[in-house]
């Protein structure tokens, strides 16, 4: 409004929202271990989905007119090979230049100070927030102070939101930070804090990075894990993206989620109980990815594929798993844009294995075995320092990843030897029929 709108007139015209962007988590050119070992894997499709995510978010800012980015932490996944990595941000973010848009990023584990050993400089609507100590960056034209402090190392064990200071009076505190909290599954206890500690800081919006998982912590202040933007395995199943602010009159209206993945991760779990045939197998695994591809919207779908259920079919699926397997694949190719990551068999025998215990035959003995076996601890020790030696000789894509083989600790062979009783027992089961 200007200085001569009459006063009826600005009591009833209402300020545009103005819109401030919070993602986390890019992890830029993150390498995917083990995609060549597939035949026909999307391999470049894969490698270029966190470039083509940012690209999107970037796409959004513009589109929305937002006037604020903020990044909390973990840009890249680690130490650039070349200043593409660097290259490919710096470009991105200078297409926001024309719009005023201001960025303000700290650094995470991954892309800590220590780690990243190429630097380009950066656009002048961008900042990054110190890494020695929590730094305060003022925009009065959006009445926005943001606080924040990067990691310095990859291993930060300390609470840095201590060190943060008090919110500013007359303009909304955003406090950038990344974070473990107080533990998160799969994620390691980098710079807890408690939320009481988030909260007495007395900020508006809390604007977390750390956890890939998207989390509202807590609405009053607004405390947020976006996720992150694109997921990287398939451990990081369903939508990913980032979370738009609405800002009016000086307080928060709303926080929502937006995504940006251009790659969908699914676990695609099928019961096969009722199938009479491997063509009924068949048949319901189409028809699960079909409704997966559908909710991907577009997007590639890379699926992980598990046959689950107590079924008279057990027996033929386990002893033609690599059968069973190609043609799940060969299902995948027949489908537009779907990728089978993995197929896994893991039905049971409609017989009660359990009930096996109590047999005085040969399938008693091997399955008291088995149990006896894993609750000797001298032997499973044994059997993890055999099983290391072997895991040397092992193709590297089996070593690396989330899904890797893991025989360090005997705790890890637990459930190696439950799939291995399951289907010995089976095969043993079945003969005696």
């Amino acid at each position: 409004m200007s200085d001569h709108t009459p006063a009826f007139l600005a009591c009833v015209i209402k300020p545009e929202p103005m819109h401030i962007l919070h993602a986390a988590d890019l992890h830029l050119d993150s390498p995917l271990v083990g995609l060549s070992r597939y035949d026909g894997a999307p391999v470049e499709r894969m490698r270029l989905a966190t470039r083509r995510a940012f690209e999107a978010l970037i796409d959004r800012c513009l589109e929305l007119d937002v006037k604020l980015l903020l990044l909390a932490g973990d840009l890249y996944d680690g130490d650039w090979r070349d200043y593409s990595t660097g290259l490919f941000f710096v470009g991105q973010l200078s297409r926001l230049r024309e719009t005023g848009c201001s960025v303000v990023f700290v650094r995470g584990n991954h892309d800590a100070q220590s780690k990243i050993t190429r630097q380009l400089r950066l656009p002048e609507h961008v900042t990054e927030l110190s890494h020695r100590a929590p730094q305060t960056l003022r925009f009065d034209e959006l009445g926005v102070v943001v606080h924040g402090q990067g990691f310095a190392r990859p291993a930060v064990t300390d609470d840095l939101a201590a060190g943060y200071p008090d919110a500013q009076p007359g303009a909304l505190n955003f406090g950038l930070l990344h974070t473990s909290l107080t533990g998160r599954p799969g994620h390691e206890p980098y710079a807890p804090c408690s939320v009481e500690r988030l909260v007495d800081r007395g900020y508006d919006y809390w604007a977390l990075g750390h956890v890939h998982q998207r989390e509202v912590v807590r609405q009053q202040p607004w405390i947020v894990f976006p996720g992150n933007l694109q997921g990287r395995h398939a451990r990081e199943v369903g939508e990913k993206g980032a979370t738009l602010i609405r800002v009016e009159g000086g307080r928060i209206l709303g926080a929502e989620p937006l995504t940006f993945d251009v790659v969908r991760w699914a676990h695609v779990d099928v019961d096969v109980g009722a199938a009479q045939d491997i063509d009924d197998v068949l048949q319901s695994v189409e028809a699960a990815l079909s409704r997966e591809r559908d909710n991907a919207e577009g997007r590639l779908l890379a699926a992980r594929v598990k046959l689950q259920g107590a079924s008279a079919l057990h027996p033929q699926l386990t002893r033609d798993i690599e059968r069973i397997v190609a043609e799940v694949r060969g299902i995948g190719l027949s489908l537009d844009e779907v990728w089978i990551e993995k197929v896994r068999v893991d039905t049971k025998d409609l017989v009660d294995v359990d009930a096996a215990l109590e047999r005085e035959d040969v399938v008693g003995r091997v399955a008291r075995s088995f149990d006896k076996y894993a609750a000797d601890e001298e032997a499973m020790r044994a059997l993890s320092a055999e099983l290391s030696e072997l895991k040397s000789k092992l193709p590297a894509e089996l070593k690396q990843g989330p899904d890797a083989l893991r025989f360090d600790d005997p705790g890890d062979l637990a459930p190696y030897l439950s799939e291995a009783k399951q289907l010995l027992l089976a095969r043993l089961l079945e003969r005696q029929d």
